[in-house]
């Protein structure tokens, strides 16, 4: 294993830490003095990380889609890392199992204690995030680089904590550059409890601007 890969499965260790200690603070009744040694360590790693370099994406453009390859049928997609809801090291991670299911994605989601809304089911919008989120690997099943114009998402009920969801999305049109996509949350008894659809718009390779560069 090269330094870069160690580094970078060192990274998805914490990040799991992080999304781990997250739901052991909120769906466990913990002591004040446990609480209190939680957020002293914490603070003390905080401000340790906080003196390292600034960290950016090593690949700032965003690419045309004819270098995307993406999985065969039935198999799983990887996504990089830093990505808010599905990659290995990002504290807001949900750790879906995302698959490619001929031209469709279905990812297996389980929510826990840190994603409850109402008492006991998913805050709302957690459930609009996991959607934007995963309507992304359609792109790279049609290697199509596009952004999310709109999304709409429609509770049908409630969505429930500590099982295993399906989200199931899929490119239903394509117009100009506009992408219509559509898709549901289903639970194992086959509810479907949230509906959605989002329109992404389609673009040429766009380079991101780098932090500071007036956005």
């Amino acid at each position: 294993m090269t330094h870069q890969e160690t580094h970078d499965e060192l990274r998805a260790r914490a990040g799991r830490a992080v999304r781990d200690l997250g739901h052991a603070l909120i769906g466990r009744d913990a002591d004040d003095a446990l609480i209190d040694e939680v957020a002293t360590t914490l603070e003390a790693l905080t401000a340790q990380l906080a003196t390292a370099a600034t960290r950016a994406r090593a690949e700032r453009g965003f690419q045309s889609g004819e270098d995307w390859v993406p999985p065969a049928d039935g198999e799983v997609f990887t996504s990089h890392d830093d990505r808010p809801v599905s990659g290995r090291s990002s504290p807001w991670g949900l750790d879906p199992e995302i698959r490619r299911v001929g031209d469709e994605v279905e990812a297996t989601v389980t929510l826990g204690p840190a994603h409850e809304g109402a008492p006991g089911r998913s805050h709302g919008g957690i459930i609009s995030a996991l959607f934007d989120d995963i309507y992304g690997f359609i792109l790279q099943v049609h290697r199509i680089p596009a952004f999310t114009g709109e999304l709409s998402i429609r509770y049908a009920g409630p969505t429930p904590l500590h099982v295993p969801l399906r989200c199931r999305v899929r490119l239903a049109e394509r117009a100009g550059r506009k992408l219509f996509m559509t898709g549901e949350l289903i639970t194992p008894d086959g509810t479907i409890c949230v509906t959605s659809k989002a329109t992404f718009i389609s673009i040429d390779t766009y380079t991101v601007p780098a932090w500071g560069d007036g956005v």
